[in-house]
């Protein structure tokens, strides 16, 4: 985290853990707000690299399971870096700066990625940079906050993934309620407490537990290579496209897409865990068993975040059959029971 900002955090109450805000000193309360009021999230979880040169567009378009070429300065997409047997190294989102493309993606996998990107830069015209201390993004949820947008920076992005530069940051809509605002370092604290006069300030696992509630999985070094984009629902978030040209993993993701069947598929699900301390609590890349596959785990756990009210909220990967058919538990079949909540949105019939 640029140190600058984390000394700004600090003086505005925060509580830091391996430089991530975890609370501004009631983490229960501020679940609870996030889930009905409007609220104002930092987002060091994640940090950014920059794509920059001529050839930028080109190299990520062969690298990137998504379209790059769909992206623009008012539309930003999901995409994926993938393995050649077409497993997830890294979910990201990116969004246009200029001539450059900003790859968000977690913290803890920007230098991996940055070198493994310019590993295959080679003669192209690309530089792969960490701009993870040059760029802050805010995250901005709740029923006020267009209106807050709206009145620090006018016009907004009109439909999800828009986005707008202002000048000041890059406005970037995930939905009427959910947007994420990203401005250079020396600008943010002013931001932040232009917007914080609106919205409680809140720690970043709430950012986390708003993506799960939306489906949205994040691959994180526990769970690299674990994962075929389609069995994280990806394709249906727009970072998986079937028409461009190759890229690593390419012929695997189009086989299971044409030619196979998805066994597996991500869940959303919730765990009691009243008894369970936080030493205790469901860890990405955790197994989840059902009766049917006679020991042997049937998914694993992708993304999970303490729930408002308590317990936790857990994005799974499963198979198919053990969903519709079995109780799922956590860690063993005598773990605590998934309890699966309505889909955030619908899932193909595979």
């Amino acid at each position: 985290m640029n140190p600058d900002w984390q000394q700004f955090l600090a003086q505005q109450g925060a509580i830091f853990n391996a430089d991530l805000v975890q609370h501004f000193g009631d983490a229960a309360a501020e679940l609870n707000t996030t889930a009905q009021g409007t609220v104002l999230c930092d987002l060091s979880q994640f940090g950014t690299l920059r794509a920059s040169g001529e050839d930028a567009q080109s190299f990520l378009q062969n690298m990137l399971s998504s379209d790059v070429n769909e992206i623009s300065a008012s539309r930003a997409q999901f995409s994926s870096l993938n393995s050649p047997k077409g497993r997830m190294l890294a979910t990201m989102l990116i969004w246009r700066n200029g001539d450059d493309y900003l790859l968000q993606l977690p913290r803890a996998l920007c230098e991996p990625l940055r070198k493994k990107l310019s590993m295959y830069v080679l003669r192209a015209k690309v530089k792969i940079s960490d701009a993870s201390n040059e760029i802050v993004s805010l995250g901005l949820a709740g029923g006020n906050a267009r209106e807050i947008l709206g009145k620090q920076f006018g016009e907004l992005p009109q439909l999800p993934f828009g986005c707008t530069d202002t000048g000041q940051a890059g406005v970037l809509k995930f939905s009427d309620t959910r947007f994420q605002v990203s401005t250079a370092a020396q600008h943010a604290p002013a931001l932040w407490q232009s917007l914080g006069q609106h919205a409680q300030q809140v720690g970043s696992v709430c950012w986390d537990w708003l993506n799960i509630r939306a489906g949205i999985p994040v691959v994180l070094p526990q769970t690299q290579e674990q994962f075929v984009p389609q069995m994280a629902n990806f394709e249906l978030l727009g970072g998986v496209s079937f028409k461009k040209g190759c890229y690593p993993g390419q012929e695997i993701v189009a086989r299971m897409q044409y030619l196979g069947k998805s066994k597996r598929r991500m869940y959303l699900a919730h765990i009691d865990g009243a008894h369970l301390g936080s030493s205790e609590a469901p860890q990405p890349g955790d197994e989840v068993f059902s009766a049917d596959m006679e020991g042997q785990a049937c998914g694993m756990v992708a993304n999970v975040a303490p729930a408002p009210g308590g317990g936790y909220d857990l994005l799974a990967v499963m198979h198919i059959s053990s969903r519709e058919s079995q109780t799922v538990h956590w860690k063993s079949l005598q773990g605590e029971a998934l309890q699966f909540l309505p889909p955030p949105y619908p899932l193909p019939q595979d």
